[in-house]
Parts: structure tokens; C-alpha cells; sequence
């Protein structure tokens, strides 16, 4: 641990400092968007346009990086990222907004595409498996930081759209002035969506429905937090305790993952994020006005339960991969991921201009649900097969498909020494 830090502190400093900034504009467009008076079906379309952009920039980013190098597209989207994060102060204005969103969702994934290639090239076949962990740690940090930073300005000024754009500018400083020699950088040819379905319909299945649970915390909790009456210090703990939970458990979940038949943990896990995110619904239709510490223990539990989800579905779409196909997988699970995140805010925001701020909690419950069932019946249909069970890897929705790839050659050189 200590030879990664001291081989890529710059790089996970960077990191950091990306996230502080990422995290900090989702949160604040959520509560601005309320002070301009944005309805909310539009406030889900505003958010839903960062995942349009992520999406593209998964897709384009590596032919860019190709034909120009790491180095100008590092700087050419970092310039992008910060420029736009002041021009939402300067144009409030929800189409400008969203068109905005795709840009800087772009921006991102190409940035994060960049970063996570320094990354890979700076570990070692020992040493990938920490460094993946530290840069799930150093984004959650990131992310948990800014939900803090919401507080040192007020949202309807200027000062809080300019603390992000900072910290973003400066994220690049460290990265490029301590990355002597840019990482070679090779695509892997996409596994086509037949196989990568046929291999593992529950992974398929199930990404898709976690990018619709992924994208309407990250981008939703504020746009609830604001209707539901929450004051900018409830929202920033609530969203901060959404990343907190995440962290926590990915851990203790990675390790029952790789002793158990993952299916069951996938029902299980599924089965109580369903239940947890119905708490507030029947509170408030039982007994009244959900207390905030309710609140902030049943985002904690969505959190918890959605991030490491994510990383232990693709530890078993490697369950039923060769090695050769591992690296391949993960542009198509990133792109089945981003359809979900695309659908999930705006989907979320209809259900709350129909049913009030519940819909929030309704929304995500029904697709952790719905993955519980689907989960139920794929077990009808294959049996466990536990000599092939790969192991079990953090990482964070955030990460790019570089960042899944090296997870999976992690679990392919697993495969060769065991």
C-alpha cells in the first residue's frame, strides 16, 4: 500500500480533487436549480445529461487520446470542466444547464478515461489491486468532502460555483508535473452485447438497473433533498452519507462475495435496498414527517448496497467469461451501465412530479426490487458453479472502462496463478 502511494499519490491526489469538484456541482445544480424556480421534470433532465455525456466521452475519449495523446486531452477537458462549472452561475437557464452537463459528463470520462491510464501504468500486477482500492477510496473522499464544502458559501450567489472550478484546475497540477512519460494506450476490441448477454444475462440485466439506481442518487438527491423542505446542510449530509455507505460496506461484502454463491448475495442485497427505500414511503404514510436521522440511515443503506452491487456484478460477469474475454467485457458493461444512468433521473424526476418527493425512494426501490426477482429467476435457470468464482474487486460507477479492464485483469492474472 505504501509503495502505490508513494508510486501514484499525485495521480490520487488529483483524483480527489476531481471529485471534491464533481461532487460539489452535482449537489449545488440540485438546490440552484430550486432557488431558479426549475421544475423538477426539467432538474431530471439537467441531471440525466451528465450520464448522456459520460456515455459518449466512455465511447469517444480513447480514439482522441489515440490520435492526439494524454497530455492535450488532459488539459484540453480539464479547461472544458472548469470553464463550465462557472458558466452555471453565469447562465441560469435549465436547457443551457443541461446542454452544459453533457459537456462536462464528456469531459469527465475523458478526464477519469486519462487519469485511470496513469494509474494502471503505474502498478504492478501486485500492486493493481491497491491501487484500484485507493482510487475507490480517494473518489468516495472526494465526493464526501464536497457534500462539506456546500456549506462555506451560499448557493444562490457565485462562490460556490467557483470553489469547484478551482479545485478542479488545480486537480491537474499535481498529475501533470509529477507524470513524466505518458502511459501507451490500446483500446480492447468490445465483446459484442449477444455474447456478453449470453454469458451472463443477470450481469447485463443487472447493470442496467443499477445505473438507473446510481444515477438517481448521484444526481437526484439534491433536487429530492430540496423538495422534500431540506435545508443545504440536511442535503449535503444526506448525499454525503449516500457515498459513506458505499464505502463501508464494499469491503465487508467483497469478502462474504468471494465465499459465497453471488447470486444470493445479489437477491439479499437487492431484497433489503427494496425494503430500506420503502421506509420513508410508509412513514410517511403511516405515521407523518420521517425523521432526518431515518433519512440519512436509509441513504446510507442505498448507498451501501448500490455501490458494491456494481462491483460484484462484474466480478460474476467474470464468473462465466475466458480470460480473453475479460478485458473485453468492459466497454459493454460500461455501456449498459450508462443507458440505465440516462433513463434513471429522468424516469425519477416523472415519478416526483406525479407522486411528491417519495417518488425518489419509490423509484429506486422498484428497480432493487426488480433485480431481486430477475435474480430469483436466473437461479432457476444456471447452477452455481463455484470453481470458477473470480475475486472480488472495489471500484466505484464513477470509474471509466480502463478502470474495470484493470480490474479484470486482476482477476484474469488470478486465473493464471491459481
Amino acid at each position: 500500500m505504501l509503495l502505490v502511494l508513494r508510486n501514484a499519490w499525485a495521480l490520487l491526489l488529483g483524483i480527489m480533487l476531481l471529485m471534491l469538484g464533481n461532487g460539489m456541482q452535482g449537489t449545488l445544480l440540485g438546490i440552484r436549480g430550486s432557488i431558479e424556480h426549475f421544475t423538477t421534470l426539467q432538474m431530471s433532465f439537467v441531471m440525466s445529461a451528465y450520464f448522456l455525456g459520460f456515455l459518449f466521452g466512455s465511447r469517444m475519449a480513447p480514439d482522441m487520446i489515440r490520435r492526439v495523446g494524454h497530455v492535450r486531452v488532459f488539459a484540453a477537458l480539464g479547461s472544458m470542466i472548469s470553464a463550465v462549472l462557472i458558466m452555471y452561475a453565469v447562465t441560469p437557464n435549465w436547457m443551457a444547464w443541461a446542454a452544459m452537463r453533457v459537456l462536462i459528463g464528456f469531459s469527465f470520462s475523458g478526464v477519469y478515461i486519462t487519469a485511470e491510464s496513469w494509474l494502471n501504468s503505474a502498478s504492478t500486477n501486485e500492486t493493481r489491486g491497491q491501487a484500484l482500492s485507493l482510487y475507490l477510496i480517494m473518489q468516495m473522499v472526494g465526493i464526501i468532502l464536497a457534500q462539506i464544502l456546500l456549506n462555506v458559501g451560499d448557493p444562490s450567489g457565485f462562490i460556490l460555483f467557483v470553489i469547484p472550478s478551482i479545485l478542479v484546475s488545480i486537480a491537474f497540477t499535481p498529475i501533470l508535473l509529477s507524470v513524466s512519460q505518458a502511459p501507451a494506450f490500446e483500446a480492447t476490441k468490445p465483446l459484442s452485447f449477444r455474447r456478453l448477454y449470453e454469458a451472463s444475462p443477470l450481469g447485463c440485466v443487472g447493470m442496467f438497473l443499477l445505473g438507473g439506481v446510481f444515477s438517481a442518487q448521484f444526481g437526484m438527491a439534491s433536487v429530492w433533498g430540496t423538495q422534500a423542505g431540506l435545508s443545504v446542510k440536511q442535503i449535503s449530509i444526506f448525499v454525503a452519507f449516500i457515498y459513506v455507505g458505499g464505502l463501508v460496506l464494499q469491503y465487508p461484502i467483497g469478502w462474504f462475495s468471494d465465499r459465497m454463491d453471488r447470486r444470493r448475495l445479489v437477491l439479499g442485497l437487492s431484497a433489503i435496498g427494496a425494503a430500506m427505500l420503502m421506509v420513508p414511503i410508509l412513514w410517511s404514510a403511516l405515521i407523518g414527517s420521517v425523521p432526518f436521522p431515518v433519512l440519512v440511515l436509509v441513504g446510507a443503506a442505498g448507498g451501501g448496497i448500490s455501490n458494491p452491487l456494481y462491483s460484484l456484478l462484474v466480478a460474476y460477469v467474470n464468473d462465466y467469461l475466458d480470460n480473453s474475454d475479460m478485458a473485453a467485457a468492459s466497454a459493454g458493461l460500461i455501456f449498459i451501465n450508462g443507458l440505465g444512468a440516462i433513463t434513471g433521473p429522468v424516469i425519477t424526476g416523472w415519478i416526483m412530479a406525479q407522486v411528491g418527493p417519495n417518488g425518489f425512494f419509490l423509484f429506486m426501490s422498484v428497480l432493487f426490487a426488480a433485480l431481486a426477482v430477475y435474480t430469483a429467476y436466473r437461479m432457476t435457470r444456471r447452477r452455481h458453479t463455484p470453481d470458477a468464482q473470480s475475486s472480488f474487486t472495489p471500484m466505484s460507477p464513477n470509474s471509466s472502462v480502463v478502470a474495470v479492464e484493470a480490474a479484470l485483469e486482476k482477476t484474469e492474472e488470478a486465473h493464471a496463478r491459481g
